[in-house]
């Protein structure tokens, strides 16, 4: 969720014209804090995003970069995150193709709202009535749906008469919110894709029914996904939700992983927080070891939980066979699962972790639970093993199993899961289905453009 906090109070202090900002006043220049904005700038779609770049969000760049391989034009927008410190050069490339919504300052923001309730009182009433009916079974309160107003009222502001046909939000969360008043206000259709599992933890006080229902198509990235927005709409808004998978590049599917594993190593990647289930990792690893078993661990991210983990650790005594990387870069991750014997991910709570598919490309086998999206993906006791979320016990069998195994066979597992994962998560193959998806709603001008690639 954003954070209203973060607004530039720097900003509060500048003094200038709403021309300042470029399209509110009809006369768009090049400006240092809007990348994108320049006066022959025109996109395809608009992507709504709560912090883009971000080091868990590769996914979403992946998708992006595709889609323009496609031939879209696709304008980033990110709502906060412009000082996020950025540790893959990837995410910093992409910081500089990005807008900043809550870069702008409150001044700028109350102008935008100003100048759409002045020059479209139509739409920005209908956009008002709709924030306030957000509002109602909210678990945020109430003024947070009116700073997303303001928001949609820039956001808006920037899109108008830039030839932008259609908005996508990630997340069903207030992403998605922002998009569909900006929808109203700049009288354009919008789509969204719902990860997991915080929609499914809040489905009716994100009134995700209400969202879908005003969206030209709906997105979710498994089965299981589409089947929690199945829970809460009518059975006629069926149809306008499709699966599209999270997509794996060829240059990350071309690495080579053709050696047998041998290290008694496991790596966890993934921010370190109570839905992730690494202190019950940790807890099961000490315990393999107090028996003897030579078992070592990496895990590689940071947050929250790092500090509990850590004194876990320290408490247990066993700092030689746990290792925290904290952030690392995508390519830093990708040595770590190469250097492990198998990928652990012992998760509460989930959508489809993309690191799943990313080990099981890079052909190793995969140990985690039967939760939400993962047993689609995961053979267990083909591609690795699954175990029920929570019990440390079935997690500890699920290790052993592994260590046990020989070389040979968990090669040939890793190469029965990277061919599942290939199969299932090609980016060119989820990026296409995602771009047709786009064409129904896009021009035929634009649609002509993708269709010949």
């Amino acid at each position: 969720m954003d954070d209203i906090s973060e607004i530039d109070s720097r900003a509060v202090h500048h003094h200038g014209n709403i021309a300042g900002d470029g399209q509110l006043a009809g006369q768009p220049h090049a400006r240092k804090d809007l990348p994108n904005i320049t006066p022959d700038s025109h996109f395809d779609v608009a992507y709504i995003v709560n912090h883009y770049p971000k080091v868990s969000h590769s996914f979403i760049r992946r998708e992006i970069l595709e889609l323009e391989r496609l031939g879209l034009r696709v304008l980033r927008i990110s709502v906060r995150g412009w000082d996020a410190p950025l540790v893959d050069p990837a995410d910093v490339s992409e910081a500089a193709k990005t807008i900043f919504v809550l870069k702008q300052g409150i001044v700028r923001l109350l102008l935008a709202s100003i100048v759409q309730a002045i020059s479209h009182p139509g739409r920005f009433w209908a956009a008002t009535v709709t924030a306030v009916r957000m509002m109602r079974g909210s678990d945020r309160p109430a003024i947070w749906h009116l700073f997303y107003l303001a928001e949609a009222c820039w956001i808006a502001g920037q899109i108008e008469g830039r030839a932008v046909p259609h908005l996508h939000a990630h997340f069903g969360t207030n992403s998605t919110e922002v998009a569909a008043l900006t929808s109203i206000l700049a009288g354009v259709t919008y789509s969204f894709t719902v990860h997991g599992p915080e929609e499914f933890d809040k489905l009716h006080s994100l009134h995700l029914a209400r969202k879908i229902e005003r969206a030209a198509f709906v997105v979710a990235i498994s089965s299981f996904c589409r089947s929690q927005l199945y829970r809460v709409t009518n059975f006629r808004a069926w149809p306008k939700i499709h699966v599209v998978h999270c997509g794996i590049d060829q240059e990350f599917g071309a690495l080579d992983a053709g050696e047998a594993p041998i290290s008694n190593t496991l790596v966890c990647v993934g921010r370190l927080c109570e839905q992730k289930g690494q202190l019950l990792l940790v807890e099961t690893i000490a315990e393999l070891v107090k028996e003897g078993i030579g078992v070592r661990l990496v895990l590689v991210g940071d947050g929250e939980f790092r500090e509990p983990i850590e004194r876990l650790i320290s408490e247990n005594g066993f700092a030689d066979h746990v290792r925290i990387t904290g952030w690392a870069t995508a390519a830093e991750v990708k040595q770590e699962i190469l250097n492990a014997r198998a990928l652990i991910l012992p998760s509460f709570a989930e959508g489809l972790p993309v690191v799943l598919m990313e080990a099981m490309v890079l052909a190793k086998p995969v140990l985690s639970t039967f939760v939400a999206g993962i047993p689609e993906l995961v053979i267990d006791g083909g591609t690795g093993w699954l175990f029920p979320a929570g019990s440390k016990a079935e997690m500890k069998t699920a290790i052993r199993k592994c260590l046990e195994t020989s070389p040979e066979t968990l090669l040939s597992m890793g190469r029965r899961g990277r061919e599942r994962a290939l199969a299932r998560h090609d980016l060119r193959i989820q990026g296409k289905l995602l771009a047709d998806l786009f064409q129904t709603v896009a021009p035929t001008s634009q649609t002509a453009r993708i269709s010949h690639r």
